[in-house]
């Protein structure tokens, strides 16, 4: 990587400086305990779902199957940004390498990219069984299902990867501080010697189709999944349906609304704060609460969850 820079005089620069939340030491003591519970409770809460899929032989369905990847990706998205962000509040230098911070920006956009695209399927599952109930079983096989689980992690992992490479040999110039508690492309872009619109524009509109196609699909299938459930005789059923659907429209809401609020409006609206704000929800927040609107509104994943805990 071709690294000229100007800051503080300074021929040779080891990385890039990440600011995070400034604030005062006892701050940032705070901040690392009240980080650290909210990391230990996201893989607490996650890895108790994916034990509950793996342990009840009745959850062994491509609803749940799905459900027990998503809650590993929720592990792996929050575990890409959060181990930096609490050793940055233990440190006075708060630096990250040129490598540690691509890498971060590679594996923190790809596990996003592979939650828009498991959202999708999630989605179309739910989609099959309730408007297809007496097709499920051979529509939605165990290999369909798999199959399905695997494009998302290779799309996702996929998406970004030529920009991000593209990115990492640009050279930057003049300060190397980036005013985030990651390694964000708009920032990182920022500090590079010469703007490169192709690459703004390629960024932009491969987040804009990952966050667009996903999200239709999304909305197309519980529309038809609106519509079949409207036609059901009884309230019952209407019921049941509605809230096995709810949970997972609750987190698509979570999901979608956060990220379209920072990379749909124009960046320049936003200032720093608040990117930090719609960027720390969105990457920490919702994989916290996620496990816990799966299990409330599923009583199935609640027996597990009691059968698991033993109580």
């Amino acid at each position: 990587m071709k690294i000229s820079n100007t800051f503080n005089n300074s021929s040779t620069i080891t990385g890039f400086i990440l600011l995070g939340f400034p604030c005062p030491r006892e701050g940032q003591i705070l901040l690392f305990v009240l980080f650290s519970a909210v990391y230990l409770l996201t893989l607490m809460g996650n890895g108790s779902i994916i034990c509950a899929v793996c342990w009840d032989q009745r959850l062994h369905t491509p609803m749940y199957i799905l459900l027990a990847n998503f809650s590993f990706l929720e592990i792996w998205y929050v575990t890409s940004t959060v181990p930096n962000t609490l050793a940055n509040f233990l440190s006075d230098k708060q630096l990250i390498s040129f490598s540690g911070c691509f890498l971060q920006f590679y594996f923190f956009f790809s596990l996003g990219s592979t939650e828009c695209f498991f959202l999708a399927i999630m989605a179309f599952d739910r989609y099959l069984a309730i408007c297809w109930p007496l097709h499920y079983p051979t529509l939605m096989t165990g290999r369909l299902c798999a199959n399905l689980v695997i494009s998302c992690w290779v799309l996702g992992f996929l998406w970004f990867l030529i920009p991000i490479i593209i990115i990492s040999q640009m050279s930057f110039c003049g300060s190397r501080i980036i005013d985030h508690f990651l390694c964000d492309p708009g920032p990182l872009l920022a500090l590079t010697c010469t703007r490169v619109p192709v690459i703004e524009l390629t960024s932009s509109t491969l987040s804009s189709l990952l966050l667009f196609i996903p999200f239709l699909f999304i909305m197309v299938s519980y529309a038809l999944v609106l519509q079949a459930v409207l036609k059901f005789p009884s309230a019952a059923g209407r019921r049941k349906a509605f809230s096995t659907c709810g949970s997972h429209l609750t987190v698509v809401s979570l999901f979608y609304g956060s990220v379209m609020v920072m990379y749909v409006s124009p960046t320049s609206e936003h200032d720093a704060g608040m990117q930090k704000i719609v960027t720390l929800f969105y990457s920490v927040v919702t994989p916290l609460i996620n496990p816990v609107i799966y299990s409330l509104r599923n009583k199935d994943m609640k027996h597990a969850m009691k059968k698991l805990l033993g109580t």
